[in-house]
């Protein structure tokens, strides 16, 4: 299962909803908005687990970061502290705030949500990221005997984006 997939699943129990409720949207366009921004934020993911020193700081990061909390308990999503790590994991993921920027007016094109809205939605769209893929890998520990394929490349979709292949490409072309 790849992680939108995985995190859609997950972020069931409330997340979801609870990030809906916080910028006045319902479900289904909050769904739209994750459907969105998660190849973006695991194409910044994959570029970053190419070496083992990305993996190993991946995996690091899982073990230490709490994340799992974000979909255990979506109330967490309010705090401000949940913007806090959300915009430290950006800026590992994405590198720059332009990139952030531009990763948000794709997703609002597609969407036809407001930009402004959706800058606001990504650092705990991020959250929710590493909480699904913290889940999945057992804080990371399943990283550590990984390379950048394996189980990461298929929680990361394998280099596919699920049909949104166009977002995710652009990220991958302003990484480089």
């Amino acid at each position: 299962m790849d992680l939108l997939n995985a995190l859609l699943d997950s972020a069931k129990n409330g997340a979801t909803d609870q990030i809906g409720r916080q910028f006045g949207l319902d479900g289904g366009q909050t769904s739209s908005v994750i459907e969105q921004l998660v190849p973006a934020l695991t194409a910044g993911m994959q570029k970053n687990t190419q070496s083992a020193d990305g993996v190993a700081g991946l995996a690091k990061a899982l073990r230490g970061g709490g994340h799992s909390r974000y979909l255990d308990e979506p109330e967490a999503l309010a705090d401000s502290g949940a913007i806090a790590d959300g915009n430290g994991i950006l800026g590992h993921l994405l590198g720059s705030k332009e990139v952030s920027r531009q990763v948000a007016a794709g997703a609002a094109q597609n969407t036809g949500i407001d930009t402004s809205i959706i800058k606001k939605m990504l650092p705990l769209v991020a959250t929710m990221v590493m909480g699904s893929l913290s889940k999945q890998t057992n804080g990371g520990e399943n990283l550590q005997q990984d390379s950048a394929g394996g189980l990461l490349g298929s929680l990361l979709g394998g280099g596919k984006s699920g049909g949104l292949g166009d977002l995710a490409g652009m990220v991958g072309n302003l990484l480089k």
